[in-house]
């Protein structure tokens, strides 16, 4: 039966956990442009985006060279564009806690449930505006109740301006803003009476005082007309500033020990933010803080810019860590045996058409142990276990694919690496047997593609492998010792860039000669693996859905049928 084309149904079956190389905590210009510098260097990132940006209300973005004016949603919109471009995630939702995984990483929690590990952390949550509490004043944010005059001066020009004094600041405000009007009140409300000094700047500069306390704003007609004293006087203004304290979002990181501290201007406490470095790391190794949850005065593109850095620090981190890695996987790898190098050996057990990955199904497979134990024993036990010959639907489903980066699941000694290494791409192979996979680096080097291959061990019951991967490759992934195949296809396809394709090859039962129950590794059905998997029609395509029948011979010299089914996948674009 082949399926060519047919969207898979919808079934909501959500993945036990979401992983990645970096979680970035919101989706604004700092964490934007922070997820889109590690998507260009490969990385795997996964953008948490509350849909709540600080410069919502506003009309535009301002002093953002070439995109000046721009609706700050529009600018949002390009941005999660951009990033899942390049194979980012943006995941919609509020993250709620983040706290360290016992292997060193990140787990981060959303309010509907969802988990999402990753081995950094990059924070971009922004602040809060406290502002004060004066009727109307929240309810005229970010349209004629302003506080930068650079992001909103421009607009106001040579109208009336009135100004909310809260802090001794207040008095800087005016002066800044009398640049861009000659009429400017300083409303004198709840700050301290000016020196007599700043008396005489204000006087010289012909900026207007009102003393007493402010008891609201007054609007006719949908716009800010005025400002009202506690005595009743209205005072006609356009546009009133404020002074709002700015208080970092850093909720959920109180479980990784990090808190707020305050920020002063002029001696003067602004607001709170995360200290850190001029890359933004802070005092949590693997946490990076980037736009206004770190600097409470950084307008948009100043954020752009520090989400920008801290991708590159946090690129160049995991940079550093995957040589450590590389370094110390070379060194505990055992040099291989002379006839790993030699020529192909007959298999010992069922003849010599059992390719690439295909678990044995016989009754001397079940031997019992760690799934580790297991499998070093199986490839222990002979100078080759397979072919040493790519799996069929790989050459047939994979040819013809773009190359990127791929990743071959249970990659066994490594036939499948290989060919996809000889192909064009980057591959990262796995298994749990460090003899298997010392006998596959062994075979890449004397195919000369040991370059474009990254092996690495697991335990797919206990890790993954970080990244996002334009081709994931699972091949027979059955094992009769503690492989839980239904939650690591479904990391896997979360492993897959947008774009990319997911091909999943199984025995639909067992063969004929193997007549024994089998709880312990249930064969799924191909229409069983895709209701498992539960992918959205929405984000995946189904191109292809095949069974397909192999002759297999028996040692008592019979030749038996086994079927066995290939599902191959599309993630959509963006």
């Amino acid at each position: 039966m082949t399926t060519q084309n047919r969207q898979i149904p919808a079934v909501a079956v959500p993945l036990e956990e979401r992983r990645c190389e970096v979680v970035v905590i919101g989706g604004g210009a700092a964490g934007l442009s922070g997820a889109l510098t590690l998507a260009r260097a490969r990385r795997s990132v996964t953008v948490i985006d509350a849909g709540q940006p600080r410069n919502a209300p506003a009309a535009g973005v301002h002093t953002y060279l070439t995109r000046e004016g721009m609706p700050p949603g529009e600018l949002l919109a390009a941005g999660r564009a951009e990033v899942t471009g390049y194979g980012g995630e943006v995941l919609a939702g509020t993250a709620v806690a983040a706290e360290r995984c016992q292997d060193g990483g990140f787990r981060v929690r959303l309010e509907d449930g969802t988990v999402v590990l990753a081995g950094r952390l990059l924070v971009t949550t922004g602040l809060a505006d406290e502002l004060p509490e004066v009727p109307g004043v929240a309810e005229r944010w970010g349209r004629e109740v302003l506080h930068c005059p650079y992001c909103h001066g421009w607009e106001v020009r040579d109208r009336a301006i009135g100004v909310l004094a809260t802090t001794p600041l207040a008095v800087h405000q005016a002066l800044m803003w009398r640049q861009w009007s000659e009429d400017v009140t300083l409303f004198l409300h709840t700050a301290p009476e000016p020196t007599d000094e700043e008396y005489e700047q204000l006087t010289a500069r012909g900026v207007a005082i009102v003393g007493g306390e402010v008891a609201r704003l007054d609007v006719t007609g949908g716009r800010l007309t005025g400002v009202v004293s506690a005595g009743g006087r209205v005072v006609p203004v356009e546009a009133v500033v404020v002074a709002p304290r700015f208080t970092a979002r850093t909720g959920l990181l109180a479980g990784l020990g990090l808190h707020a501290t305050e920020q002063e201007r002029n001696g003067q406490v602004i607001g709170s933010c995360v200290a850190a470095d001029p890359a933004g790391a802070t005092s949590v190794p693997g946490v990076w803080v980037a736009g206004n949850v770190s600097n409470v005065t950084d307008q948009v593109i100043g954020a752009a810019a520090a989400g920008v850095r801290a991708g590159a620090a946090i690129n160049a981190d995991l940079t550093a860590e995957d040589v450590r890695r590389a370094v110390a996987a070379r060194r505990a790898a055992p040099a291989p045996h002379a006839a790993e190098e030699g020529p192909e050996l007959p298999r010992r057990d069922t003849g010599e058409n059992q390719e690439q990955g295909e678990t044995l199904l016989t009754g001397e497979a079940t031997r019992r142990g760690t799934a580790e134990e297991f499998w070093e024993d199986r490839y222990r036990s002979d100078e080759r276990v397979w072919s040493g010959r790519p799996n069929a639907d790989l050459l047939r489903e994979a040819t013809g694919l773009l190359p990127g980066r791929a990743l071959d699941l249970g990659c066994g000694e490594g036939a499948d690496a290989i060919w996809l290494a000889e192909q064009g791409w980057h591959v990262t192979a796995v298994d749990i047997s460090r003899t298997a996979l010392t006998r596959g680096a062994a075979q890449a080097r004397a195919a000369g593609v040991a370059d474009r291959i990254d092996w690495q061990r697991h335990d797919l019951a206990e890790s993954f492998p970080p990244g996002r991967f334009d081709l994931v490759s699972a091949h027979f992934l059955h094992s009769p010792v503690d492989l839980p195949g239904e939650r690591i296809l479904r990391t896997a396809a979360a492993a897959v860039s947008p774009g990319g394709v997911l091909l999943v090859v199984g025995h639909s039962g067992p063969p004929p000669w193997d007549t024994g129950p089998r709880p312990d590794m249930p064969l799924r059905t191909a229409g069983e693996v895709v209701h498992t998997l539960g992918l959205h029609s929405r984000e995946w395509e189904l191109l292809v859905n095949e069974g397909h029948e192999r002759s297999r011979a028996c040692r008592d010299g019979r030749t038996v049928i086994h079927t066995d089914y290939t599902l191959k996948f599309r993630r959509l674009p963006g």
